[in-house]
């Protein structure tokens, strides 16, 4: 797929001959269904207090916890890319996020720390495939539309994490039970599921895709899902250490109030929300390479300037930055994951997105691990690091893959 427009017969023929409104709708319920995503998912984080409270748990009983979401989302890309890749877009949306739902309902419910990690598990399973599913989704409605679109769909991810979140806080602030909240939160996201995924577009199967001729690949012997998937695991290397790491240095290097510290986390956040809906126009403009280059530079200056000039205000304009430049990383490593050739796009989002939550896993432990024994600062320049190796390797890997 071309970022500036879409050769015309690279579209399924199922989809090119779909009218301008059911195009239309199939964009609107995708957007819905990243929104949902991003809504569970940030209603679930207000609650990482409550389930260490309930449960009573230490703070490495709490880890572990944590760890049963993330190892269940990458168990589940591994294992479900090919299923997705059969059924098509529609059921496995509609089936993981109702996966997810019940899950996120049950949280506070279960009475057992066990069966705390058995649903944790399953939440991030259905995470998982709801996100590989949308993903997909959203490279077929991509292309059905002939301009980029995904950016702004990773957009409606954030606004709906930031919403879930706002929302969940301010329940609770006025007397809703946690329990309650996670199941009203459970029940607008089914809602919205089984609204949404009719709108989906038809599922095409890979002997019916335009580059059917094309001969099946092995997703795991693919040079290209490897290079984009490197990508994506540094920049989540670098995007993980931010959500982990940008208050804590607020507060010990700039020695800043507890007010500017919580600001860090909201100005790294709302710098990517904001490039997310600016991002598809630049790529549609400039090209993937030249969006991954620029971005990847302006975050790599705002670390640079967060660590030069250790001062509040500097900080947070240099945290501000890195969630720009930061901001598109995913969404242009995802539709390129969708378009290489012989590959389903389930199949090669699975592989780049299990990639990059390794990625988000492994940076805050390295970063901690260099702090530790030399200093935050220092450890945090691993992200600027980072953000210079994309610059450099990115837009090559784009390029060679011609996306």
């Amino acid at each position: 797929m071309s970022d500036r427009s879409t050769d015309f017969a690279a579209i399924p023929a199922a989809h090119r001959n779909l009218s301008d409104t059911a195009r239309q709708r199939a964009r609107i319920a995708t957007m819905a269904l990243f929104f949902i995503a991003g809504m569970v998912y940030g209603s679930w984080g207000v609650h990482v207090p409550t389930v260490r409270d309930r449960f009573h748990l230490s703070p490495a009983l709490l880890s572990v916890a944590l760890l049963a979401v993330a190892g269940g989302s990458i168990g589940a890309m591994a294992a479900n890319a090919s299923w997705i890749a059969r059924v098509g877009t529609r059921r496995a949306c509609l089936t993981g996020g109702l996966v997810m739902s019940v899950c996120v309902a049950l949280i506070l419910v279960v009475p057992f720390y066990w069966m705390l990690l058995v649903v944790l598990a399953l939440f991030g399973a259905g995470m998982a495939t709801l996100d590989v599913a949308m993903n997909a989704e959203a490279s077929a409605v991509e292309k059905a539309l002939r301009k980029p679109i995904m950016s702004s769909l990773h957009g409606m991810f954030s606004v709906g994490g930031m919403v879930g979140a706002a929302v969940g806080g301010a329940l609770l602030a006025h007397g809703m039970a946690p329990a309650v909240h996670l199941g009203l939160a459970a029940a607008v996201s089914a809602l919205v599921l089984i609204a949404a995924c009719p709108s989906v577009l038809p599922h095409v199967p890979h002997d019916e895709h335009p580059d059917s001729a094309t001969p099946r690949a092995n997703r795991w012997r693919s040079p290209a899902l490897w290079a984009l998937g490197t990508v994506a695991l540094v920049a989540l290397i670098a995007e993980g250490a931010m959500y982990d790491w940008a208050t804590v240095y607020m507060r010990d290097v700039v020695l800043s109030s507890p007010a500017a510290a919580s600001a860090a986390y909201a100005a790294f956040s709302g710098g990517m929300a904001a490039a997310r809906f600016a991002g598809d126009a630049v790529r549609a403009r400039f090209g993937a390479p030249q969006l991954v280059m620029a971005s990847a530079t302006l975050a790599l200056a705002g670390m640079i300037g967060a660590l030069l000039v250790p001062t509040p205000v500097a900080a947070l304009t240099g945290f501000a930055l890195m969630g720009l430049g930061l901001a598109n990383m995913m969404p242009v490593l995802f539709a390129a994951a969708a378009s290489v050739k012989g590959i389903h796009a389930a199949e090669g989002l699975a592989h780049v997105a299990g990639l990059a939550y390794f990625g988000m896993l492994f940076g805050p432990v390295l970063i901690g691990a260099v702090a530790q024994v030399t200093n935050l600062s220092i450890g945090l320049s691993v992200v600027a690091v980072c953000c210079a190796l994309i610059a450099i390797a990115g837009p090559k890997v784009l390029q060679r893959l011609k996306i």
